[in-house]
């Protein structure tokens, strides 16, 4: 006959379910107001995509806050044929891929001799390029205009002759004043990169290109993806530069195509509303297919080990 101990019970805190985390005033404040900044963002977006479903008769009638009668994705059909907005989607990628990709290259070139190769002054470069970004764009217009209209072009690259109405212009404007701050993000993330991963390549015979091209370009992906995504949809959404450095109106970026929409004497805000939607929409489906390195970028560096 064998005896069997009974099992011992378990301690009194293993039984305990673990308690909910006391409610703090000002986290229910911080959450609120995460609320209300949502909303804030929100509110103007929805109403207008709410607009544009809705025939301006039944909101003239009723008001833009009102229940509707008639929903309909007429505005969407009209405002793509009278904007003409195929021809102007080619204008914007003929302006902003070139000069996202030619920002980026030239930043990750300036940015690894920045943080990568021991040069002197490198620091002061480093805030010299920061400190342009805080140059208000609104003072160099006249500067900047004047100059386009004296800087030569050939016939084949620019209809007027020089800088002033070409796509060139506007490509060399974007890529100007989003090169400092894309510096600064890329010397800045390429300084975490452990110099011990340099050293060794050094040891292996790596030159200056294969250090930049083959080992440091490869981990600046996520930061590269994440600032990809934040100039296309900055040079995507511009408007002063197109509407002070460009007068044809068949050679304009999308943004300036709602100026179709509007009449001579009566504007349809829903249909103004519409092809506002249509305009947005290609930097909602950039974002959509790089979100996950532009999260990954915005957090790399936020913890260690």
């Amino acid at each position: 006959m064998t005896l069997t101990a009974p099992a011992s019970a378990p301690p009194a805190q293993a039984r305990r379910a673990p308690g909910r985390r006391p409610v703090r005033p000002l986290r229910v404040l911080l959450h609120a107001f995460l609320v209300l900044v949502a909303l804030g963002w929100l509110l103007p977006l929805l109403l207008a995509v709410y607009a544009s479903l809705r025939p301006y008769e039944e909101t003239a009638r009723l008001g833009y806050v009102s229940r509707p009668e008639h929903l309909t994705l007429d505005y969407y059909a009209q405002a793509w044929t009278q904007a003409e907005l195929p021809r102007y989607y080619l204008n914007t990628l003929i302006i902003v891929l070139p000069a996202v990709a030619v920002v980026l290259l030239l930043a990750s070139f300036t940015a690894f001799t920045i943080a990568r190769l021991r040069i002197p002054g490198r620091r002061t470069l480093l805030i010299v390029f920061t400190a342009g970004n805080l140059l208000p764009p609104q003072v160099l217009i006249t500067p900047l205009y004047t100059l386009y209209t004296l800087v030569p072009l050939p016939a084949w690259l620019s209809d007027s002759q020089s800088l002033y109405d070409s796509h060139l212009g506007l490509i060399l404007i974007h890529v100007a004043f989003q090169f400092g701050f894309c510096v600064f993000v890329l010397a800045n993330f390429m300084s975490t990169i452990p110099e011990e991963i340099n050293e060794a390549a050094l040891v292996d015979g790596a030159g200056v290109w294969k250090r930049y091209w083959r080992l440091t370009m490869p981990l600046c992906r996520p930061v590269l993806a994440a600032l990809a995504t934040l100039q296309f949809t900055w040079m995507y959404n511009d408007f002063l530069w197109a509407l002070v450095l460009m007068s044809s109106g068949d050679k304009l970026p999308v943004t300036s195509a709602l100026n179709n929409l509007r009449g001579q004497f009566f504007t349809d805000y829903n249909l103004l509303a519409a092809g506002s939607m249509l305009v947005a929409l290609p930097t909602l489906i950039v974002f959509q297919l790089l979100h996950k390195q532009f999260v990954a970028g915005l957090t790399l560096g936020s913890t260690k080990g």
